[in-house]
């Protein structure tokens, strides 16, 4: 039986992170302490837990359903056959981008559980940020602006460009398994978080144009809005050791694994929990324009399935 007494929350950063110690993760573990857990996680955005190296894919995927429906992503093959998604820094799982994970869906997930396996011995760090302070410290004047703003988000976009260096393999991944299915969908630029009542930013990476506007236009207002976001006094970065494990509210934040370990593998597994339809400050939710609708992944419900029964 998973037992604890007293876990303990430090703060990591003004803004976001926090580590949480004294807890042995697993699908056995107590309702209070996961009721902590989430209440550190919704105010600090994103946690961190070392020593978990007792972890294997079934117990990842036990501790995710304590905090809700783990999903599989809606187009790459996970590692498992289940839920957990293989990030192999050998097969072009570099995501040296600012992204919100899945965003190109409607219901993209609730949370993100992230577990380190083989960790390189410099580099691979990972930078989160947290969208609903972004949005807080705007000017008035902006945040008026942004609450107005609906956005487009895609999986379809110029990985050539963004990424000149990229392995022919990551071009590969990218082409016949990520864009497998094109998605589309309309998110308002900001979100009201359905647990906080927070205001977060909804950009990053997959964010293919500001609805109704030119080339131009659009792309000055994601950069503007974006520089926000990145902004370091937003920002917390974990230097990785193998058997750590972060959470984070994907509801609230962006997240970059930044790509300076040279040739080392660095190997992880994600298992994400099943959110639901964001809605903007004047209560339009987000729509898929295409597919019709979306597909059932290979194992598993799709995504927002479980929010909508």
């Amino acid at each position: 039986m998973t037992t604890v007494t007293a876990p303990t929350v430090t703060r990591l950063g003004g803004r976001i992170g926090a580590e949480i110690g004294g807890v042995r993760l697993g699908g056995e573990l107590d309702a209070a302490v996961v009721g902590e857990i989430r209440t550190a996680l919704l105010t600090h955005k994103v946690v961190f837990f070392r020593g978990q190296e007792h972890l294997d894919e079934a117990s990842h995927e036990a501790f995710a359903r304590l905090l809700g429906t783990p999903v599989a992503h809606p187009t790459v093959p996970s590692a498992d056959g289940r839920y957990a998604l293989g990030i192999d820094s050998h097969h072009g799982a570099r995501a040296n981008q600012w992204h919100t994970d899945v965003t190109f869906v409607p219901a993209y997930p609730a949370f993100s559980v992230l577990r380190a396996v083989t960790i390189p011995p410099y580099g691979g760090n990972t930078l989160w940020a947290n969208t609903a302070t972004a949005y807080s410290h705007l000017p008035a004047p902006l945040r008026a602006l942004a609450d107005g703003l609906r956005a487009v988000h895609s999986n379809e976009y110029d990985y050539a460009a963004l990424k000149p260096d990229a392995l022919p393999e990551a071009l590969v991944q990218y082409r016949e398994v990520f864009t497998s299915t094109t998605f589309l969908t309309e998110h308002p630029v900001v979100r009201v978080h359905p647990e906080t009542g927070e205001r977060t930013l909804l950009l990053g990476n997959f964010v293919q144009r500001i609805a109704g506007l030119t080339g131009r236009d659009s792309r000055a207002l994601v950069d503007l809005f974006q520089a926000h976001i990145e902004s370091p006094e937003n920002t917390v970065r974990w230097q990785w050791r193998a058997g750590d494990v972060a959470i984070w509210d994907n509801r609230a934040t962006q997240h970059y694994g930044v790509d300076d370990s040279d040739d080392h593998e660095r190997t992880l597994r994600r298992v994400t929990v099943d959110g639901d339809v964001p809605v903007g400050p004047d209560g339009v939710p987000s729509r898929l324009i295409s597919p019709d609708a979306v597909p059932e992944p290979a194992f598993g419900i799709a995504s927002g399935a479980s929010t909508t029964a």
